[in-house]
């Protein structure tokens, strides 16, 4: 919508409703993450890499039973930045949501977005409704 070609590529995302993909999704759970299609707040997904067995060999039921309820995602290595802790600072795992903003005048990408912030050591789950934290983030140009 922006007239230009995107400088990253979309995250993979194998949709479970499709035969094949949901194949390849059970066959490689303890890699990837899968998340409801229609889920909010980080709940009701699974991280493989740090999900034990049980947790895997439950949630693979789940998507035998509603594949269509769920997409899947390989693991990405998120970036971090630091954060203070009651031992000083720590670096801590973050992803960006940056906003893009439509009106009558055009399009319009607003000079910074939202850095999600997991403030559990070592978790990947930003998310404010699963104990996750927010900065404020500033693009500036010369």
């Amino acid at each position: 919508y922006t007239g230009e070609k995107p400088l990253l590529p979309n995250v993979q995302t194998w949709r479970c409703a499709d035969k094949d993909a949901l194949a390849y999704v059970l066959d490689n759970l303890a890699e990837l993450v899968v998340k409801e299609v229609h889920g909010s707040g980080g709940y009701g997904m699974l991280i493989g890499p740090t999900s034990s067995k049980r947790e895997i060999a439950a949630f693979r039921e789940k998507l035998i039973a509603r594949p269509s309820n769920y997409i899947a995602q390989p693991t990405l290595a998120l970036s971090t930045c630091p954060i203070y802790t009651a031992k000083g600072l720590a670096p801590r795992h973050v992803d960006l949501r940056p906003f893009v903003l439509v009106s009558p005048e055009g399009i319009d990408i607003t000079p910074g977005g939202l850095t999600r912030v997991a403030l559990k050591k070592g978790s990947l789950v930003v998310n404010s409704s699963q104990g996750g934290g927010t900065k404020d983030t500033w693009v500036m140009k010369d």
